[in-house]
């Protein structure tokens, strides 16, 4: 992807035109690189979208997701091997991978703005296969309300360099009480599609109301 830069709500912003993939065959460095890189920067802020899979019962396709928590289920991570002091601790505080504050102003800006907006805990898995019914019912044992194959790696190399983040998912299709909702990939691409304004509006957003 790209990597583009210029002014929103009166702030200063790097923003990536797609993302690496772990499942692609890229390593988590190789996926994470690009966050390091908005560090370096100067960005003390990043926000991070994806779209995922819900379980949760209270969401419908097209929903947007705070992410309040993560599940690491990728088997790796993007800080094994030596630690590089300048970027981070060797052993980074995760307690608040997700600022609270950043969510807490997003909540004021939807209400405001009247979006529908839910809040949950996202698990991270490598894909590219898609989840099985077994699988699902695992997941949502274990507290997890949405599941893609992004958006962990970032937030963990996010957090290990002092960042403020904010995640984001778009529910792009269903799987309730470990049932999948049958979808087809119009209509996933579709609730996306259908998604995606409202999401720009609400970043936008509080990109302006970020003091």
């Amino acid at each position: 992807g790209n990597m583009v830069l210029g002014n929103l709500g009166n702030k200063e912003v790097v923003a990536m035109q797609g993302r690496f993939h772990y499942y692609e065959g890229y390593s988590l460095k190789e996926v994470t690189f690009p966050v390091r890189v908005m560090k370096k920067l100067g960005a003390d802020i990043i926000i991070i979208s994806n779209a995922a899979g819900g379980m949760n019962r209270l969401f419908k396709r097209g929903d947007l997701m705070l992410i309040a928590d993560h599940l690491n289920l990728f088997g790796d991570n993007p800080l094994i091997g030596p630690n590089d002091e300048e970027l981070g601790p060797r052993f980074p505080d995760m307690s608040e991978a997700y600022s609270q504050k950043l969510i807490e102003l997003a909540k004021k800006v939807a209400l405001k703005e009247k979006i529908r907006l839910q809040e949950g805990v996202y698990a991270g898995l490598t894909g590219p296969t898609l989840e099985t019914p077994a699988e699902y019912r695992f997941l949502i044992s274990i507290g997890a309300d949405a599941v893609g194959m992004s958006t962990v790696p970032e937030v963990i190399v996010a957090n290990h360099m002092g960042m403020k983040v904010l995640g984001i998912s778009c529910i792009t299709d269903l799987a309730i009480d470990g049932v999948i909702v049958k979808t087809s990939i119009e209509e996933i691409l579709k609730a996306a599609s259908d998604a995606e304004p409202i999401m720009t509006k609400l970043i936008k957003k509080v990109i302006e109301k970020i003091d």
